[in-house]
């Protein structure tokens, strides 16, 4: 009788060797049909993201406001934004700024912004005319408006323009809100005839002065309302301080300008592709240092909320250059 036959018993050792050829073959096939997957891949193309608008109307919105309306020069629809959604003007002289789009998401026939002149790069928007060609980025959405039961919408001067379609599309959803409407006078604050009557409280300083505080602003807020808040830092800090009072469920907000550099120290960081090595002062940003001599390097927001300046990093990690501070060494 011939006794039955079982293949051999593998050790330890041999179990682990079959199994390291058995990767190492995996590993190969892998590395071969990455191969000719790369091969009959097309090449990856930049992505241009300007669109070439024409101003078609401006008008003025209010005192040093006026608003812009830009359309393709096709008239084909633009593309799609919501509330809160804002795009970068690229202006003549070669200066890029950002501007809230304050007309209807609904309506894709134009965009519409308005822009208040402070500096040289708004009067350069001032003096901008029907007919002519600009370029713009966008949209993105650093101040994206979530929905939610019931709204308590602050702004300030120029700072209604993300707020007023957020306000449109409360009401058109049934939400209940409130809208506090503050600025120097009325005759500075545009969009004051397209506010519906309801719901609104107009907050000019020259009838009840400068708010005291935050919480001033908060009144009749409706019970576990998200808060938006846009304007001049002083107003949205006010704002931040009493909402822990006020029982607001979340806030959103955004500045006018990038926050201020407080108790800051001076770094240094390293360009690696380019060879450079830049100095950042204590109350400067990176970002401002950096596009001194790569003035392409893209930006948006420059308060760290959109992500359009993030860089990597030679240690793996990524790098807000807009707002963070400290030496590194980063793939530019």
């Amino acid at each position: 009788m011939t006794a039955p036959q079982f293949p051999p018993r593998l050790d330890g050792s041999g179990r682990r060797d079959r199994l390291m050829s058995t990767l190492v073959a995996v590993g190969a096939a892998y590395r071969r049909l990455a191969e000719v997957s790369g091969r009959r891949r097309p090449p990856v193309r930049e992505v241009d993201r300007r669109l070439p608008l024409v101003i078609d109307a401006v008008r003025a919105e209010a005192v040093g406001v006026v608003s812009l309306r830009l359309v393709r020069p096709d008239s084909a629809p633009l593309p799609a934004w919501r509330p809160g959604a804002h795009i970068d003007l690229m202006l003549p002289s070669g200066e890029v700024r950002q501007y809230s789009l304050c007309g209807s998401p609904s309506d894709l026939s134009h965009y519409r912004i308005a822009v208040r002149r402070i500096g040289s790069a708004s009067a350069e928007v001032h003096a901008l005319t029907a007919g002519t060609r600009v370029t713009v980025r966008g949209p993105r959405n650093a101040f994206p408006f979530v929905a939610a039961p019931a709204y308590h919408f602050v702004a300030g001067g120029i700072g209604i323009t993300p707020i007023l379609p957020m306000v449109r599309r409360a009401e058109a959803s049934g939400a209940d809100w409130r809208l506090v409407y503050t600025g120097r006078d009325r005759d500075s604050m545009p969009f004051l005839d397209e506010l519906p009557a309801e719901r609104v409280r107009i907050r000019p300083d020259t009838e009840f002065g400068i708010p005291a505080s935050g919480a001033e602003l908060l009144e009749e807020m409706p019970a576990g309302a998200s808060v938006y808040c846009c304007g001049p830092v002083p107003m949205i800090t006010g704002v931040r301080v009493d909402l822990a009072r006020a029982g607001a469920a979340a806030v959103y907000f955004e500045r006018f300008s990038p926050p201020p550099i407080v108790d800051g120290e001076p770094f240094r960081v390293v360009l690696r592709r380019s060879g450079r090595t830049l100095d950042v002062p204590a109350d400067r940003s990176t970002l401002d240092v950096v596009r001194e001599v790569l003035p392409d390097v893209p930006y948006s927001c420059r308060q760290g909320f959109c992500g359009t300046c993030e860089v990597a990093a030679e240690d793996g990690g990524r790098v807000r250059i807009c707002v963070d501070r400290g030496p590194a060494v980063l793939e530019l």
